[in-house]
């Protein structure tokens, strides 16, 4: 075992390896281009159209999918279209709602606020004729007084009472100045 050695070149017995044996060239050539054209038919006949079709049923669900996501694109573009416009309607709805509000608060505030006055009003008339009556009450009061102190200052300067309708005229003639 120590002699042998890996070699290259030809063994001693004189044969050469089979596919680098030059007498076994058209042979090989042959089988080469049979199993070539059969393997050729083969592919082109059976693989190439099932591949063919594979590739078509793939093509088509791919396009068949992107047709399906343009549809549901369109359609969710048009829901959401509509519903901008809802919630744009119902914005405007809500602003309408709150303009009519603030004008009828605005209206029974007004009307609130004329009742309150002409509540007022009526009590301040109500006020100043009770005002005028007490006030001409009064000054028949004071005239009463005035006329008897008047009479009683005169009495006690000169020691004769006057006469009552002199002293009222005179009195009703100093009150008019």
């Amino acid at each position: 075992m120590a002699n042998e050695t890996a070699r290259t070149e030809a063994p001693a017995g004189g044969h050469t390896f089979p596919p680098f044996d030059k007498q076994t060239f058209p042979s090989q050539l042959l089988w080469l281009a049979l199993t070539f054209v059969a393997l050729y038919l083969i592919t082109s006949r059976i693989a190439l159209p099932r591949m063919d079709s594979i590739l078509q049923r793939r093509r088509a669900r791919i396009e068949g999918d992107l047709a399906e996501a343009q549809r549901l694109k369109g359609e969710s573009d048009a829901t959401s279209a509509a519903y901008e416009k809802a919630l744009a309607d119902a914005r405007a709805r809500a602003q309408t709602l709150l303009n009519e509000s603030r004008q009828r608060q605005a209206q029974e505030a007004e009307a609130a606020r004329k009742a309150r006055d002409a509540e007022l009003n009526a009590r301040i008339a109500e006020a100043e004729h009770g005002i005028e009556q007490t006030k001409s009450a009064a000054m028949t009061n004071v005239r009463g007084i005035a006329t008897e102190a008047a009479a009683a200052i005169v009495e006690r300067l000169i020691g004769v009472a006057p006469a009552s309708p002199d002293v009222a005229t005179a009195v009703a003639e100093a009150l008019k100045r």
